[in-house]
């Protein structure tokens, strides 16, 4: 029935709109904004009518949501960083059919997910910066997954984004693309030296332990990844705890997928933190290395693992 096309790992750091203006940092994050447009332009010719995003901006203390209003449209200033990202038009359809069925799905598959098809939310920028580099036509509808995960386990998020591949090609008549929006290590440069850190990473462990993975992604060693990724997660700092690294894997098959990452922006430093523009191969899977969900069959609290 319907497809999932095209999967990426993507950065969406808000200095890529600091790069279109007038000043003494414009243009230095081409190379991210033309990963971004390559993306969609991957996307058109795969024929995509739906990008979903994992967003590791949208903080949430309970349940997984979806965002998947009729349209979305608005003008937005960063809470975190409003002198990087400061009064941003956007507008884009969204898609609340899909939205609903991936929440449907997640249920069933015992992740506890809620799709919010009439609200006035807004999408974060996790979503926003993205959709401003691959849908500035409006060309493809949008739905927004929260991934900045607070109490959750990893391996819900990955069962969820296996949910929603299932659901995706067995009962959506269309064509989609996932999008996993967060960094790799996101360790912010303390107050007071950010400029400084604008273009590197916060520590020579982190950044060296960012590209040890990427080499992994390249080589398509999952097994090792997967089971790294707890760890990582929390020594490196990973954005949002990583969940939407784990949905995409999950989605890819977790530690059966073999494809290999093939990079579009080299990984770079922006204010500490490490980024990148990569995208995987989607293979046939059977699902069966991904993990089950965990919070809905756990016997007692687990208060050290909440978030992995």
């Amino acid at each position: 029935m319907g497809k999932l096309a095209l999967a990426a790992k993507i950065t969406h750091v808000p200095s890529m709109y600091l790069s279109e203006l007038d000043g003494p940092r414009k243009g230095f994050r081409q190379a991210a904004i033309d990963g971004h447009v390559e993306i969609g332009r991957r996307c058109r010719e795969l024929g995509v009518d739906t990008i979903v995003v994992f967003d590791t901006h949208w903080l949430v203390n309970a349940n997984y949501h979806i965002n998947c209003a009729p349209r979305f449209e608005g003008v937005y200033t960063s809470n975190e960083l409003p002198h990087f990202i400061s009064n941003l038009p956007y507008a884009f359809p969204g898609n609340p059919e899909l939205g609903q069925l991936l929440a449907k799905a997640c249920c069933a598959q015992g992740v506890e997910t809620l799709a919010h098809p009439a609200t006035t939310l807004a999408p974060e920028y996790g979503t926003l910066v993205p959709m401003r580099y691959m849908n500035a036509d409006q060309h493809f509808k949008v739905v927004s997954v929260s991934a900045l995960c607070q109490v959750h386990y990893l391996n819900d998020s990955a069962r969820l984004g296996w949910a929603m591949r299932q659901a995706i090609e067995e009962q959506y008549e269309g064509t989609v693309a996932i999008l996993a929006s967060g960094s790799l290590s996101h360790r912010f440069a303390q107050n007071g030296t950010a400029p400084e850190f604008a273009t590197k990473i916060w520590s020579p462990f982190l950044e060296t332990l960012d590209h040890r993975v990427v080499q992994m992604w390249e080589a398509g060693d999952w097994v090792t990844f997967c089971a790294m990724l707890p760890e990582y997660a929390a020594k490196g700092h990973g954005e949002g705890f990583m969940h939407d690294t784990a949905m995409l894997i999950g989605a890819l098959g977790w530690s059966d997928y073999a494809g290999r990452a093939e990079v579009l922006t080299p990984y770079f430093g922006a204010s500490g933190t490490g980024q990148i523009n990569a995208v995987f191969p989607v293979t046939p899977q059977t699902g069966a290395a991904v993990p089950g969900p965990q919070a809905s069959v756990a016997s007692g609290q687990q208060p050290s693992a909440s978030r992995l």
